[in-house]
Formats: structure tokens, sequence, C-alpha cells
């Protein structure tokens, strides 16, 4: 039986997280669990599993009377305080946000393994993770559908056979569009991505494609790849969710269909691929084309952006992230148009103080900088 912290329950991969637990009951327990502010999911959940530790966003008094069995905690601290539970295995951290890098870095110290599904925590902080991993001498397990697909690419093969990682990505909701028309890019045209059913956040990282340039510092440190071996190919139909290249020629790739309930499950009950209700098929008889695209830097600039922030490593990925949550909430709530956000975010680049080897609270305190930066631009534009 593994135990089970799940942060970010309410948000997609919480609740697709929530599914793959209820379908493998007898394997996975569900001891604690954080949402924000959706109170009837978590009633939901509550009514299910046995679940001895609650975080909510805000303190809930109500909550607190009607389940007395259960201890409450509240906001950042409360996130803090069950990623140092000591009855867990591993905590799942589904937060959207830089919010996720703290928790993480708590559970590690707590010695726990780790379930990632938030990808800020490696962006602004891949060099400090991956050493407590070492110190601590536990296992970092992604939930990402390009990583997973990668990591299943690589077993059974030796690291240094491979040639190249290669991510895929859809191009997002404006794939379609010449640079020159993102002007007429718009919120609502931004929030229909044209295969993945995400949160509002990263679609519209999709749409920049910064969650791509994300998914390469990611894949650098998970892997222990350079950059410059590390591709990405754009590539419609999501249907490989990425593939490695090995020096031979080969390339093993990894397809599925467009869940992420494969992806969470196999972290969760790796090395097994079993099947639950949940299970969905890729149907080959309907599947007649699949289409590859050479990266466009030019088109997505954020992409490249990304891949240089991750080569001076230091707080740069923290400045990156902050600047991207910022400038992104400012278009989410109309305040800013599609085009500014590239603009933000390289503005706030061009004027962040370099630290070489940052602390945890360096970085934690460049990603405030970076937000508050953007939110400055923005107040004075």
């Amino acid at each position: 039986m593994k135990r089970l912290v799940l942060l970010g329950a309410s948000g997609s991969i919480g609740q697709q997280a929530i599914a793959i637990i209820r379908q493998h009951q007898e394997e996975l327990e569900l001891v604690a669990v954080s949402v924000g502010r959706n109170i009837e999911f978590l009633k939901e959940i509550l009514k299910e599993f046995k679940v001895k530790y609650v975080c909510t966003q805000n303190e809930n008094k109500e909550l607190e009377n009607e389940y007395p069995y259960i201890r409450f905690f509240s906001g950042d601290e409360g996130l803090y305080t069950l990623a140092k539970l000591d009855e867990y295995d591993m905590l799942v951290n589904a937060l959207v946000g830089f919010t996720g890098f703290k928790p993480t870095l708590l559970a590690i110290e707590n010695h726990k393994d780790i379930a990632l599904a938030n990808k800020e925590t490696l962006v602004a902080g891949g060099s400090i993770i991956m050493n407590a991993i070492k110190e601590n001498n536990v296992k970092l397990f992604p939930i990402d559908s390009e990583h997973v697909a990668l990591w299943q690419c690589m077993q059974g093969h030796k690291k240094e056979d491979i040639r190249r990682l290669i991510v895929t990505g859809t191009g997002g909701a404006f794939r379609d569009y010449e640079r020159e028309r993102l002007i007429e890019a718009d919120l609502k045209k931004a929030l229909k991505h044209p295969v993945w059913n995400m949160g509002a956040k990263i679609t519209i990282d999709s749409a920049t494609m910064m969650n791509k340039g994300f998914e390469v510092i990611e894949a650098h440190y998970l892997f222990d790849m350079p950059y410059d071996k590390i591709d990405v190919v754009l590539h419609k139909e999501a249907t490989v969710h990425s593939m490695v290249e090995y020096n031979d020629g080969a390339v093993i790739a990894q397809l599925g269909v467009t869940s992420m309930k494969m992806m969470i499950k196999y972290a969760l009950l790796f090395p097994d691929h079993k099947w639950d209700r949940e299970t969905e098929y890729l149907d080959f008889d309907k599947m007649s084309e699949l289409h590859f695209k050479k990266m466009d830097y030019s088109r997505y600039p954020l992409v490249k952006l990304a891949k240089q922030v991750g080569g001076f490593e230091g707080n740069f990925g923290a400045v990156l992230i902050g600047a991207n949550d910022e400038a992104v909430s400012l278009f989410l709530n109309g305040r800013i148009e599609f085009v500014d956000i590239e603009s933000y975010i390289f503005r706030t680049l061009k004027t962040a103080r370099y630290i070489k080897n940052p602390t945890a609270e360096q970085i934690i305190s460049s990603h405030a900088w970076a937000k508050e930066y953007v939110d400055n631009l923005w107040a004075n534009s």
C-alpha cells in the first residue's frame, strides 16, 4: 500500500489523479489532500476517501465543524505542513504555479518520493531539487505526458547510447497563425486548445509555447541531458507524446490518447502498466496520418528563451516563471493583449539580477521580484 499526499486535488491533474486512486484503492491510500476554493469537490473526496488531513486556500470553520475527525490547515503554511507529515510515502504535486516549489522541497527533505506534475518546481529550482533528491535518497517520478513518454522510451537502454530527446508539442491554440496575425489573438480563442483539455493557465502557456520551453528545462534535470541534446518537434495530433533517438538511428516513440490518466497511473504504480475502468486505447483504424514539423523558434521565441535561461541556471528560471505567471494572469484578466505576454517576459529577464548559485529563499524572492516587476510594467504602461 502506497500512502499519498495529493496537492492540488481540485485542478485538472488532481481530479484525474483522484480518478486513478479510486480505481486502485488496494494499492493506493489517500492520506491528505489540498484544494484551493473548490469546497464542493473537496466534500466529494471526503465522502469517498478516509482522508486524515486537508489544506484549503482559506480557513474554513464550517468544514472543521462538519468533519471533526479531520485535521484542517490553510494557505501556503498548510501545504508545508502536509509535506512535512510523517505518515505517507509519496507527495503527488498537481499544484499550478510556483506555489508547488517549496512543498516539493520540504517533502524531499522529509525523505518522501515525489510524483511531479508541477512544471515550475524544476524550472525555478532544478539544481536545488535534484541535489536534494540525491542527498535524501528519494525518487522523483514525472507526470507530464512528455516526460513520462521520454522516461518509458529510455527504459532498458544506456544513457550514453542516446543521441537526443525529442519533445513533441501541438503548437497551441494559434498554431495556424503567422506571427503577424497574433494581434488578433483574444482570450476566448486562446483558451480553445486544439487537442488537450487543460486548465486556463497551462492552456495559455501552450498557446505561447512557454510550456514547451518549461518542459525542455524539466527534461534537462529529470534525465541529466544537455540542452543541445533536447529538441522540440511540432506534432499537431499529440498522439506521439515524445521520442528518444539513439546513436544507431533507432527512434523509440511513446504513443497514446490525449489523456493524462495514463501518465498519472504510471507514475503512481510504476513499474506496472495496469488496466482499469479509466483506461483508453488508441483506435488505429481512425488514425490515418501523423504530422511532424520542424520547430520554428522565430514563431515561438519563448521556447528558445527557455533554453537560454536553462543554460544560465541560477535564479533565472525563477525569474522566467514569475514573469510568465504574472503576464499570463494579466492576460487572463483582460489587462494586456496576448502579444504582450512575450514582451513582458523578455523585458523582465533583461532587467533581472543574476544569482549563479541561489539558495531556496533566493529562488523564492527572485520569483516574487519578477511578478512585481511585471505588475509595475503594466501599471506604468
